[in-house]
């Protein structure tokens, strides 16, 4: 046993994470197409097995479409909680094999394993063991990538599924990584690969063989260099085991599109204040806030305005929503709205003064939140957000709440 791994990347993805976890308590689910999504007319598919994939349906499909493609699916409304638990569960597993763990989702990571050379022959083995764990221990399929590099890995991973290992040797990183399309490259969205198309470029080695210059005359300094050098396999981030949040959000698809100005802004608040309560119960407060807006027609976009300095009060934070909101057309009607934070850093940092603050929010939300620490995270919330009770008549009328 001598130096530390030439191949020390995994990626870990877990194979239709929310299929199999459903499939945990649900022996009939196995086998069969299953889809799990919002079961109403604008729901979408959150994750599909890979018998109800070879239909055709994939995940952000629309579900209505998705039951066409696959009408005798068995259709599952998500349970995220307990996504997020047997979530905890896999990730326990990543971290008993190795600090070096860097999560991407609930469902995904990746791990640096090179202090593991006096254990394991190979990087392969240190993925076949941490798949048999989930396997024996959990119940539960994963696809592994070992690579000498992040971007290896990722796609080793992707060719290894559904619930493979895909071991890319250093001497084998062009073979591998030539023939594959270059859409599979991070970076190339539409946009740039219509450009890439231009030039003739359709795999990447196709773009490893393209001048770094013609990349950067046509892409710009920054994407031309990096396309180039992925193209190449060279990719040197390391795995980042920071263990914290990137970003917080929410975000919400209606069953009927919003046209009310006010009740688009009512929906911001509700979103904000879970935002806000979200971040200071794990003790994080964030610069970058970020409203998302989807229309009828699956446009998106998204607008964001970065702070001075960091907050966590859903009150500040629904100020720069609702400005934000006057930057996107107000005049369409709206499929789903959505709110993140992110460039988070630990709560505790000086708070933006300069929203406007009437009375001392921060101490009004501190008394808030333990009255949601005590009774749950329903015992209060903004009086705009609360319908006034119908009177006999079956009218509205006024609550007297403030």
């Amino acid at each position: 046993m001598g130096a530390s791994f030439t191949e020390p990347i995994l990626h870990v993805d877990m194979d239709a994470f929310f299929v199999e976890v459903e499939r945990l308590t649900d022996a009939t689910l196995r086998g069969v197409p299953v889809i799990v999504g919002g079961l109403g007319s604008r729901g979408v598919v959150a994750a599909a097995s890979y018998e109800a994939r070879r239909y055709g349906v994939r995940s952000a499909m629309p579900m209505a479409q998705a039951r066409k493609h696959c009408p005798r699916a068995r259709y599952i409304a998500p349970t995220h909680g307990r996504y997020r638990a047997v979530s905890e569960q896999v990730f326990a597993v990543f971290r008993e094999t190795t600090p070096l763990v860097e999560g991407l989702s609930v469902d995904e990571a990746f791990l640096d394993v090179s202090g593991l050379r006096l254990h394991f022959e190979t990087p392969a083995a240190v993925g076949e063991h941490i798949r048999a764990r989930l396997r024996d221990e959990l119940g539960l399929p994963a696809s592994v990538g070992a690579a000498p590099t992040k971007l290896l890995a990722k796609l080793a991973s992707e060719e290894a599924k559904p619930d493979g290992l895909r071991w890319v040797r250093t001497a084998d990183a062009e073979a591998f990584l030539h023939p594959l399309p270059v859409r599979r490259l991070w970076g190339v969205g539409e946009a740039t690969y219509a450009t890439l198309e231009s030039l003739g470029i359709d795999l990447i080695g196709d773009l490893a063989a393209t001048p770094r210059e013609v990349l950067e005359r046509r892409l710009g300094a920054s994407l031309g260099a990096h396309l180039s050098a992925l193209a190449r396999g060279i990719d040197e981030r390391p795995v980042s085991p920071d263990g914290e949040a990137k970003s917080v959000s929410v975000e919400e698809t209606f069953a009927r599109d919003l046209v009310d100005p006010d009740r688009i802004e009512a929906e911001l608040l509700r979103q904000t204040e879970k935002v806000g309560w979200r971040l200071r119960r794990a003790g994080l407060a964030g610069r970058t806030i970020t409203l998302k807006v989807r229309y009828p027609d699956f446009t998106t976009v998204s607008r964001s305005h970065t702070l001075d300095t960091p907050v966590d009060v859903s009150r500040d934070l629904f100020t720069v929503v609702a400005d934000l909101l006057t930057r996107v057309d107000g005049s369409r009607p709206v499929r789903l709205l959505g709110v993140g934070v992110s460039g988070l850093e630990p709560a505790g940092a000086p708070r933006q003064l300069g929203l406007d603050r009437a009375v001392a929010w921060d101490d009004v939300t501190a008394t808030l939140d333990q009255i949601r620490a005590r009774f749950g995270d329903d015992a209060v919330t903004p009086a705009r957000l609360i319908s006034p009770p119908e009177d006999a008549a079956g009218g509205r009328r006024e609550t007297g709440i403030l």
